[in-house]
């Protein structure tokens, strides 16, 4: 009997034990949770501020300030983009400040998600256009003096923000909003069905936008800009115009920081696809981060137009004497096109570049 009583002892307190063990792990998570979530709401909340006034800014330059030439026109499409995203901003910091407890209706639930696929789309087809045209100037200059004009520039950019819809457009479908017990959570609803589980029909939906999103949002533009830019520096290299390379900071500064920030983001959207693989908790945690960070490159472009323009060293420059300095930098292109139209007619462009 004794036996017994010590076998039932020892079971209690072993359970005892794997009970307070698991309610620490709970507790521990929870608070990791937490740390996310609040990290969240920092990086969302600074990116903004510095968004809305960054961008703005730029915005204000470019209209009032600046003369209009083809890559000023660029570079306000990706303000105009980055600043509307940031506009509705707010809605993700109440979201997430709330413990994802979405108060602003179903409508808005689809449009907030649309504008965050609607910034990333935009801003990666403006940056390969940017890419593209840096290539075309420096590979044919004299066809691009010919062909290159704002108004063109204007057609191309209306193009972009079209088909950045388009590729959107999804998050009006899919986008929905369910409640439980007085929680409301804003949720992709590829099944479109009142239930939030998904069946075969929408776990083939969920992929198909994923994988389209990672290869027109990412990997095609990766693969283009970077031969673009590949074959501008081995241009610029062989012609010997190491001075000219530094205006090129700036863009290549500006894509590399957009593929860094959006990369972690379309790995674990990819990864969402089979979370049946994957722990639950990496994506719990993961998700939300990785999201802020991607968000936070809506704010990055005015930053590095201040902090990596020519003359940053010069103190004495203003802020705004930075941000008009880095977005006029086309040197390198104004000294292809001068030399290309010193040489002999029949052999402009071959000459221009391997001279």
């Amino acid at each position: 009997m004794e036996d017994v009583d010590n076998s039932s002892e020892g079971y209690a307190d072993y359970y005892d034990s794997y009970n307070n063990l698991t309610i620490r792990e709970t507790i521990r998570e929870e608070r990791s949770y937490d740390f996310i979530q609040i990290l969240a709401v920092v990086i969302y909340s600074i990116t903004c501020l510095l968004g809305l006034l960054g961008n703005g800014l730029v915005i204000v330059m470019i209209v009032f300030k600046m003369k209009k030439s083809v890559s000023i026109i660029w570079f306000l499409n990706l303000a105009a983009a980055d600043f509307l995203f940031n506009v509705f901003l707010p809605l993700n910091i109440v979201y997430t400040a709330m413990n994802y407890h979405w108060v602003f209706g179903r409508a808005m639930c689809k449009v907030n998600s649309l504008l965050l696929n609607f910034n990333l789309y935009t801003s990666v087809f403006l940056l390969t256009t940017i890419s593209f045209d840096r290539c075309m100037l420096v590979v044919c200059p004299v066809w691009s003096q010919n062909h290159r004009s704002t108004k063109k520039a204007w057609a191309l950019c209306l193009l972009i923000w079209t088909l950045g819809f388009l590729m959107s457009s999804p998050s009006l479908v899919f986008r929905d909003t369910s409640t439980a017990q007085g929680h409301v959570s804003c949720f992709n609803n590829y099944a479109l069905s009142e239930s939030p589980a998904h069946g075969p029909v929408g776990k083939q939906r969920h992929v198909a936008v994923t994988i389209s999103r990672f290869l027109v949002g990412f990997i095609l533009p990766l693969m283009v800009i970077t031969i673009c830019y590949l074959i501008v520096i081995f241009r610029l290299k062989k012609n010997r115009l190491t001075k000219s390379k530094k205006p090129l900071r700036i863009i290549i500064a500006i894509i590399t920081t957009f593929f860094l920030c959006w990369c972690p983001y379309h790995v674990f959207q990819l990864l969402e696809t089979q979370h049946h693989c994957v722990p639950s908790s990496l994506l719990e945690f993961g998700l939300p981060l990785v999201t802020a960070i991607a968000v936070s490159n809506s704010c990055m472009n005015p930053v590095l137009y201040v902090f990596m323009g020519e003359d940053f060293k010069k103190f004495k420059m203003t802020v705004l004497s930075r941000l008009a300095n880095a977005l006029s930098e086309d040197t390198v292109y104004s000294t292809i096109i001068r030399r290309s139209f010193t040489k002999p007619s029949s052999q402009t462009e071959k000459e221009t570049i391997l001279s």
